[in-house]
């Protein structure tokens, strides 16, 4: 694998197209720099997609449009960012995130096979989408696991954990950002007492760095929640 790669494995199949917020409208080249400020207004965002004739040219953000210090210009006439900021309409939602992360954007735009653009989403509904999956709201624990990658085998861990009388509902493979070299396995399973999984996982060598028990992500949801993000490195 690549440096910087990012494996994804999950039960989980939810593409882009699904997830389009249809309340968010583009914007035409034609359109002015003060239609587009009411518009962020009324949606409550700072940013916009463009299209002409079904063809995505980016997005129109409020300081773009602020600096220019002229409300009345035509979208055509401004700067646009993002223009690499979409997916394909059949990518899973993590790379919707993905994208939306490499550009620091609140948004990513979705494109049909041929390109025709089909709408956006709105980051914050993908993370609704991912708390919502069914692997997040069945009760289970989360188990992070650090390994030298030529040693990662999904087959032979879930064989330990299912030999524990588990299952794995969801897993995440992530490059270590302290060493490139190792990674780190991200599973929720379905049980909340896993000290018996865990001790014949560490049995067989593999090292946990992170363990996250039900009654524990109760206690304090945003603080697991936000432990586990960067787990996923998101």
């Amino acid at each position: 694998m690549a440096d910087g790669i990012v494996l994804r494995q999950s039960p989980m199949i939810m593409v882009a197209v699904e997830l389009i917020n249809h309340m968010i409208p583009p914007l035409k080249p034609s359109d002015d720099g003060h239609k587009a400020i009411v518009w962020m207004e009324e949606l409550r965002t700072n940013q916009l997609p463009v299209i002409e004739k079904g063809k995505f040219l980016g997005f129109i953000t409020e300081d773009i449009i602020l600096e220019e210090n002229d409300s009345k210009k035509p979208i055509r006439d401004y700067y646009l960012d993002g223009e690499e900021c979409f997916v394909m309409e059949h990518q899973h939602f993590y790379d919707v995130i993905k994208i939306a992360t490499e550009h620091d954007f609140q948004m990513v735009a979705v494109l049909s096979q041929t390109g025709v653009f089909q709408g956006v989403i709105a980051i914050e509904d993908t993370i609704n989408a991912f708390a919502e999956s069914t692997a997040i709201q069945e009760p289970g624990a989360i188990l992070v696991l650090l390994m030298n990658q030529r040693d990662y085998s999904l087959a032979e861990i879930s064989r330990l954990v299912e030999a524990e009388g588990a299952r794995i509902l969801s897993s995440t493979v992530n490059p270590d950002p302290k060493d490139m070299a190792m990674l780190r396995v991200t599973l929720k399973l379905n049980k909340t007492e896993i000290s018996h999984i865990t001790a014949s996982l560490e049995r067989f060598a593999y090292r946990i760095i992170g363990r996250f028990q039900e009654e524990e992500i109760k206690s304090n949801d945003q603080e697991r929640f936000d432990l586990l993000m960067r787990y996923l490195n998101i």
